[in-house]
């Protein structure tokens, strides 16, 4: 991981062309732990070329599974366990790690995995994975920084999850597929990811009854036959991403392979604040229809409501609002790192209680700026390619975690930003 190099923009050009999302990295990360459910090869495309996906394959290494890279965008997997400890050093730099510890348990009695790590913006508990694991009959230990489970054989359970969570749903899925009882998950998240896992396991023989329902029936199988090839589904928090940035800069960018479904709430907000919104079938086209950017209230909530990764870069926009803008963060109330940051750029927005009050003013002004985790580095790039001047992002080894190629795709829309080595 680079700590080194930053960002370099300069503010003011407007943008105009089509850029194609990569895979979603959220979706990736699941499907390659999946891996250890399963005993023969199988191919994943459409994959990103982030970092949190090598951390993902540094730790299958680790675990036993090898793997190819097949062209930039395409894996073969051969997954195997030699090893079932998850080591701190590579848990420590994602959360998703922590999407191992069900599948080693299910497919061997045993885990150890660390405590996962990721992006600093408050507490995000893994009680929802351990008291899960445990009502499939997982003795769960805690030493000295490490999960430790062991079970001589799972068992059904109902789990009812006290909120949504799509890690939590996404892991104890997994986890079931090789339990051969029925389990019944009810209050599961609702988002594409999830569906991408359960539609992967349902193809490799387990039943899965109400996929994309708040309440999953499963019996799982003993023996897991993967499809040949998995297609990874589009990002759409990168999709999300540029289409603020089209209405950020007064630009018209057409964002395409992407599932314009899957971004429903966030097209919503970018109508309401002024954007001239067309929709393809794997495309949409996102151009300005005036000068003035509309203030708006937002609440991130689960999905289909409005993502909590899309709620830094919507700030970006609304600090140039005409008016008035409320942000209400349910998910992580402590997710406002990056307004503190676009204050130095001249923002006018007040943080409290998981609120925050944004008074549009009439321009940022570019500044060093210091990226706090991946979504608010996002949130920083759309301000500095507004603001007057020159803005510098620093620690943009966040972004990398998940956004692939995004300054070379910037550039070809027409934006001028580098990398470059700090000195």
């Amino acid at each position: 991981m680079k700590n080194n190099e930053v960002f370099v923009i300069e503010g003011g050009s407007r943008l105009t062309g089509k850029v194609n999302i990569s895979g979603a990295k959220n979706a990736v990360l699941p499907v390659l732990a999946s891996s250890l459910l399963f005993d023969k090869p199988f191919e994943i495309t459409n994959i990103p070329r982030v970092i949190d996906i090598y951390t993902m394959l540094e730790l299958l290494s680790v675990i036993g599974t090898q793997y190819e890279w097949i062209g930039k965008n395409s894996i073969k997997l051969y997954p195997d366990i030699k090893n079932q400890i998850a080591p701190y050093g590579i848990v420590e730099k994602m959360r998703a790690s922590i999407y191992v510890l069900g599948p080693l348990l299910a497919k061997t009695g045993f885990a150890k995995v660390s405590f996962p790590g990721g992006c600093n913006f408050g507490p995000r508990p893994i009680n929802f994975h351990l008291e899960g694991l445990k009502k499939f009959g997982a003795k769960i230990e805690i030493e000295h920084g490490f999960i430790v489970s062991r079970a001589s054989r799972l068992h059904g359970a109902k789990i009812v999850f006290d909120q949504k969570t799509v890690g939590g749903t996404i892991h104890l899925l997994m986890t079931a597929a090789l339990v051969e009882d029925e389990t019944v998950l009810q209050n599961v998240a609702l988002e594409p990811e999830v569906e991408q896992v359960a539609e992967l396991l349902k193809s490799s023989g387990v039943e899965i009854e109400n996929i994309g329902g708040e309440v999953l029936r499963v019996r799982g199988v003993k023996t897991l036959t993967p499809p040949s090839t998995i297609e990874i589904i589009p990002d759409r928090i990168e999709a999300g991403t540029f289409m603020v940035i089209a209405l950020a800069t007064h630009s018209d960018i057409r964002v395409e392979n992407i599932k314009p479904n899957h971004t429903s709430s966030v097209l919503e907000k970018l109508e309401e604040s002024g954007a001239g919104i067309e929709i393809g079938e794997s495309y949409v086209r996102v151009y300005p229809k005036s000068e003035k950017i509309s203030p708006l209230i937002i609440q991130t909530s689960p999905y289909p409501g409005f993502p909590t990764d899309m709620q830094p870069q919507f700030m970006a926009l609304l600090s140039v609002a005409d008016g008035m803008s409320i942000v209400r963060e349910t998910i992580y109330p402590s997710r406002f790192h990056h307004a503190y940051e676009l204050q130095r750029m001249g923002a006018n927005i007040q943080v409290k209680d998981g609120e925050a009050i944004i008074r549009g003013v009439s321009s940022l002004e570019g500044t060093v700026v210091n990226a706090s985790d991946l979504r608010a580095a996002a949130s920083l790039v759309i301000a500095g390619l507004m603001a007057r001047g020159k803005t510098i992002v620093r620690n943009i080894y966040h972004l990398d975690r998940g956004y692939e190629d995004f300054e070379y795709k910037l550039s070809k829309l027409g934006a001028k930003i580098k990398r470059k080595k700090e000195m």
